[in-house]
């Protein structure tokens, strides 16, 4: 495949590498000093955006209208999906997105659902979240972290919302407290806590690097190459 990254810090870095890896090519890089612009696409079969919230609807719009097939790691802008689907269906267009493409984070993502099944009638448990990243990480929490969130929420009757530590005096028993902790050289950590008077439960993901990240998206990416739709991570695990 001809491979366009959108976003190219870190992260496009090293989903480069894993694509050449897997034989793929990328074709056209754009960042802040190259701006996405769909007649630069016409040579790519597929896009992969890890850039900025505030971006990310652009960059899958501007796929959509030339039909590039889209995988889309960026998060916190999902308060317009239902705006996004509208657009790449009527553009018989493609996206794929997640909140993480590392598959043990998926993997992780369905224990934590399963443990919070197990979880919900043991009531002197309290559950809470933990992540830790590198102290550029713009959002907190983490995509991931709030993905978790809502996975424990829909799973266990005592949590209604999640709440940022730090941000809120007013904690209350329906709310899943989540802390985000930044430190230099992590790529990603979510720790998963119940603790009672007599014991702590805990269940762990920690990245040693990024490459679960970047095989993720090129996973993706063959994926959706000549699909059409959205798409989630559980469609290519069939979870």
């Amino acid at each position: 495949m001809n491979i366009a990254l959108i976003g190219y810090g870190k992260m496009g870095k090293a989903i480069e590498e894993i694509a050449i890896s897997r034989g793929h090519s990328v074709v056209v890089k754009f960042n802040s000093q190259n701006p996405l612009e769909s007649s630069q696409l016409r040579t790519t079969d597929v896009a992969i955006e890890f850039s900025q919230p505030d971006l990310a609807l652009k960059h899958i719009k501007l796929c959509a209208d030339g039909q590039i097939p889209i995988v889309v790691g960026t998060t916190a802008w999902e308060e317009h999906l239902a705006e996004i689907i509208n657009h790449i269906d009527k553009r018989e267009a493609s996206l794929i997105y997640s909140s993480n493409f590392s598959i043990g984070v998926n993997l992780f993502f369905e224990m934590n659902k399963y443990l919070a099944r197990l979880m919900n009638d043991k009531t002197d448990y309290v559950a809470s979240i933990t992540e830790i990243h590198h102290a550029q990480k713009i959002d907190a929490p983490s995509g991931t972290a709030v993905t978790l969130a809502k996975d424990l929420i829909s799973n266990h009757p005592t949590y209604l919302s999640w709440k940022l530590t730090g941000q809120s005096q007013n904690m209350e028993k329906s709310d899943l407290p989540i802390s985000a902790i930044r430190e230099e050289n992590v790529p990603g950590t979510h720790i998963i806590s119940y603790t009672s008077e007599i014991d702590t439960l805990t269940i762990e993901h920690k990245a040693h690097n990024r490459k679960g990240f970047a095989l993720g998206a090129i996973i993706a990416a063959e994926f959706i190459h000549k699909k059409k739709g959205v798409y989630t991570m559980s469609d290519i695990l069939k979870f």
